[in-house]
């Protein structure tokens, strides 16, 4: 296995850097954001792009290698179940297949879930010799702790005290991961003058502001456009009275000012065309959705030299495309990987043929969620 499946958990000390105690592979995971800013630079170019398909949870142990061996516990060597109690309860003893059965009956699925799309990474990795150095991973760590103006021992126990999130999980489970699917994507990302221009005037230019009617039948549109037409005035009256979007109603119709270059193309193109006071046509915005328009203005872009933000749009930019190509990466790679997941009774990925007897179904179809048994039988 490449260095990804054998990276360290990291210990600070004052300067920032990690020591190096045995730890697991990294499996990809989906954090709820404290802010949005803050979780979606939680993990650099790529946390934000793995979705629900994995979770936080981690396992002691990686594919093939064993676990450290616990304290006051039997050794566990493969194919060979320790024979040692874990607990005695009065004359009862609570051995080590219990404690697994009930382990594998709550939390399994999760758990399974996190490996298989580790080992996913893990061996698209190997096919194109590509690795992530635990030095890399301490590097994002510092950096993105920098961009908070933390350290790294400040970031690690944010994350602890905050999301719950070890240094242990936070490097394996996040950070790897997002590095090694950037690599994976690497080669797809590019960006264009034009690109960094539209990003200048989206986020710089003018922008239009509004009042805005929306409902949901086509008729019921056009009756009250004509209402609204004869009496421009009272359009704050009007949206608060039929407007079926409830932010803006209560607000007499007012919304966010509209950039170009984002949002409804049928809207930014009717919204730049209005003059302060003039109301739009009826605009069709999607399934059984129509919005009527009250320009009101436009507003004084702050920015006018590219060349003053040039560095951050850039950034920003490649940021946003890493996202999608990581995604879009890591779904053809879920899609290319044979999986048969005995625990749930599902498969996924391209056809082959099955061990005869595993009770396999298509991802996507009922199947018995018996988790104990199914650990019992993968286990034998």
């Amino acid at each position: 296995m490449g260095e990804g499946m054998h990276l360290t958990t990291p210990q600070p000390d004052q300067s920032g850097q990690a020591n190096n105690t045995p730890l697991t592979s990294p499996v990809a995971a989906n954090p709820s954001r404290t802010s949005a800013k803050l979780w979606m630079l939680l993990a650099g170019t790529g946390l934000a792009l793995l979705g629900g398909a994995i979770g936080l949870q981690s396992m002691q142990a990686t594919p093939g290698q064993a676990a450290a061996e616990p304290t006051g516990t039997a050794r566990v060597t493969p194919n060979k179940k320790p024979v040692e109690a874990l607990a005695r309860v009065g004359k009862e003893i609570i051995s080590y297949d219990m404690v697994a059965e009930e382990c594998v009956s709550r939390h399994g699925k999760e758990i399974l879930d996190d490996l298989i799309n580790r080992m996913v990474i893990q061996q698209a990795c190997e096919a194109q010799n590509i690795n992530v150095s635990e030095e890399e991973v301490t590097v994002e760590v510092n950096r993105i702790a920098k961009r908070f103006n933390l350290d790294a021992p400040a970031w690690y126990q944010m994350l602890q005290a905050e999301r719950n999130i070890t240094p242990q999980q936070y490097r394996q489970s996040i950070i790897w991961p997002a590095l090694a699917l950037k690599k994976l994507a690497g080669g797809q990302i590019e960006l264009t003058e034009e690109e960094i221009e539209k990003a200048f005037v989206r986020n710089y230019g003018e922008r239009v502001k509004l009042r805005m009617i929306m409902l949901d039948n086509r008729r019921r549109a056009t009756d009250l456009w004509d209402k609204v037409h004869k009496d421009p005035d009272n359009f704050d009256k009007y949206a608060q009275e039929h407007s079926i979007d409830p932010n803006s109603r209560a607000l007499g119709g007012a919304v966010p000012p509209v950039p170009r270059f984002t949002g409804s193309p049928e809207v930014e193109a009717a919204a730049f065309k209005l003059k302060e006071g003039e109301i739009s046509g009826v605009i069709e915005i999607g399934a059984n959705r129509f919005v009527i328009l009250k320009g009101e203005g436009r507003t004084v872009p702050t920015v006018t030299d590219i060349s003053e933000v040039r560095e951050a749009l850039y950034e920003e930019l490649l940021e946003t495309k890493t996202q999608t190509a990581v995604a879009e990466v890591f779904q053809e790679l879920k899609k290319q990987a044979r999986v048969d997941n005995y625990l749930t009774s599902t498969t996924s990925g391209p056809d082959r043929t099955l061990t005869p007897g595993a009770p396999i179904q298509p991802t996507g179809k009922p199947a018995p969620q018996q988790a104990a048994g199914a650990a019992k039988a993968t286990r034998k």
